[in-house]
């Protein structure tokens, strides 16, 4: 069971979502490019079909993969920090254009990193190399857009790597932002 922790923030941790913005769309072009270009080495080439069930799949892949990345924030705040159920939250924020996963319960920074960076492996790199295996480059292109889509995780784990494993950090309920703190 968790102990009551008093607080004291050392450090704030928060990311620009405009320049988070921007890397993402970077990634995007770039993982994609090179994830189709990957493919057509293993394949010798695709056939592109262009369809309005072909995109609505797609927006349906792109969607379900957005929830799982959220969903897999919350299973690595319950596997790697061992945070209960009821003190996590998920959701859409509209007024910041953004899905969360949250907690409000501090977690060791070695496991904040790891919770920040499972969705990247779950639903960018598994989609694609899945991709890969089925030959479907729509596959390629999911992975490569979550991938992308895990910009703003890849800036804040950047900035965790600066403070020791076992500092804990706070998330921000309302916004992308952590909070070092220090134990009393």
């Amino acid at each position: 069971m968790f102990m009551e922790i008093k607080e004291d923030v050392l450090s704030i941790i928060e990311i620009d979502l405009k320049k988070v913005a921007w890397s993402s769309l970077i990634m995007t072009v770039v993982t994609s490019i090179f994830g189709l270009l990957f493919y057509v080495l293993l394949y010798n080439g695709f056939e592109i079909t262009f369809s309005i069930l072909d995109f609505l799949l797609f927006l349906i892949g792109y969607v379900l993969l957005i929830v799982l990345h959220e969903s897999f924030h919350l299973i690595g705040f319950w596997f790697f920090g061992r945070v209960p159920w009821s003190s996590m939250d998920y959701g859409v924020n509209l007024k910041l254009g953004i899905a969360y996963a949250t907690t409000s319960i501090p977690l060791p920074n070695h496991a904040m990193k790891k919770a920040l960076l499972l969705p990247f492996w779950m639903t960018g790199v598994a989609p694609m190399f899945i991709g890969y295996i089925i030959q479907s480059p729509m596959f390629v292109l999911l992975g490569a857009w979550l991938i992308a889509g895990a910009a703003g995780d890849f800036a804040m784990y950047k900035e965790l790597r600066k403070y020791p494993a076992d500092v804990l950090i706070k998330d921000d309920p309302e916004k992308p932002k952590l909070y070092i703190l220090r134990k009393e």
